[in-house]
């Protein structure tokens, strides 16, 4: 096939869980297939030609489109009037669909591919077999950030879990092959045959996240994009709801605070026995350097990648129920999962302390990961479908 790959961004580098997801099926799908990529860029400080070159040995063809802040603003302000998400308005602006229908003319695919809704208002309506992965439920995870947001950002948020739910339902028919990254994301989808979306779970590159011995410096370690809400929220979660309790008993631990563009709020987090990094060359080395990996999400959708990642370099896992909904580790045995504050300081007490059941957890989670996540055996579920909707 020859497939003509849409994205929201630039899949390089692989600091947010879309591009990880983007690059990874880009680079199964390209060991039997043409892939043409077309990736929107609405950041200037994006390296293209690092990004390029990344990307080049699995692509026949590969094109940027920038998108530019008047555009954005313009497809804001029509989106809004139109009644459409406000990310599609984000995303989606004339001069950008002119260049992507030059492409499609051009390259002629077999198969159009774009990721997240972001993008489908691009290619819903051609007359070409289509694939859009909505990768998680955007709907239910505006809702959730809705139920925690501010009184003045509350009906903004609802507004736009509204306008996401209708649009999420309005282009399900649009589309040949629909995937999604978890049951429990299908589960929430607001069409009466949800059944039929595909779920393609995340993998991990095991040859890469594989465990590594260096010394520890800290106790504790949360990684992620760190200007993402559902990690700032985790972020605030630990320095003023579960670090206070853990610091009762075990002054002295240290959390690691380790991604990209850490939000103000991350930031205000940090002090002598919380510590922030910010951008970092090599992720693993914040997993390598610490003893226990904790991702107490409260809100959001999705597979955390972060949890696969830290898994695959065994180290013992903390989660919260909403996080291993996704993930399917069985709890107490492959993962800790806390409820609260107090269930989750406490199981970072007693993988602190305990190093034996420490160790146990650790091979456990690893055995678990690399049973059950691999990204070429999730993306040929996708790949047949695409080839059967041909």
């Amino acid at each position: 096939m020859k497939i003509f790959v849409l994205l929201p961004r630039i899949p390089f580098p692989l600091e947010k869980g879309d591009k990880l997801r983007a690059f990874n099926q880009i680079k199964q799908l390209a060991k039997g297939n043409e892939i043409v990529l077309c990736a929107l860029n609405d950041d200037p400080k994006v390296g293209e030609q690092d990004a390029f070159r990344a990307l080049q040995p699995y692509c026949q063809s590969i094109n940027f489109i920038k998108i530019s802040k008047p555009q954005i603003l313009l497809g804001l302000i029509r989106a809004f009037f139109k009644g459409l998400p406000m990310q599609c308005g984000y995303f989606y602006n004339r001069k950008a669909a002119k260049k992507v229908n030059a492409l499609i003319a051009k390259h002629k695919p077999d198969m159009l591919f774009c990721q997240l809704l972001r993008t489908a208002e691009y290619i819903r309506h051609k007359d070409i077999p289509k694939t859009i992965d909505y990768q998680d439920i955007f709907s239910y995870g505006m809702k959730r950030r809705a139920d925690v947001a501010s009184f003045v950002m509350r009906p903004i948020y609802n507004m736009e879990y509204r306008r996401l739910a209708r649009y999420e339902a309005a282009i399900f028919d649009d589309f040949d092959v629909k995937t999604i990254i978890s049951e429990p994301d299908r589960a929430l989808f607001p069409h009466e045959h949800r059944d039929e979306i595909l779920i393609v779970p995340n993998g991990v590159d095991h040859e890469k996240y594989h465990p590594m011995d260096c010394e520890k410096k800290y106790d504790l370690v949360f990684t992620g994009n760190m200007s993402y809400a559902p990690n700032v929220n985790s972020v605030e979660y630990l320095a003023n709801e579960i670090l206070p309790i853990v610091w009762k008993t075990l002054p002295d631990v240290k959390m690691y605070i380790a991604g990209a563009t850490p939000d103000p709020r991350v930031k205000k987090c940090a002090n002598e026995k919380i510590i922030v990094s910010g951008w970092l060359d090599d992720i693993r080395t914040a997993y390598a350097e610490s003893r226990v990996f904790i991702a107490p999400m409260r809100i959001g959708t999705g597979l955390q990648n972060k949890l696969l990642e830290a898994m695959s370099m065994r180290l013992p896992a903390i989660t919260s129920p909403l996080a291993n909904a996704s993930l399917g580790a069985k709890p107490n045995e492959e993962i800790l999962v806390g409820s609260n504050a107090e269930e989750m300081a406490q199981h970072i007490i007693t993988l602190l302390t305990d190093k034996e059941q420490a160790d146990r957890l650790a091979q456990a989670g690893f055995d678990f990961t690399n049973r059950v996540y691999d990204w070429g055996k999730a993306t040929e579920v996708m790949e047949e479908a695409m080839r059967k909707a041909l």
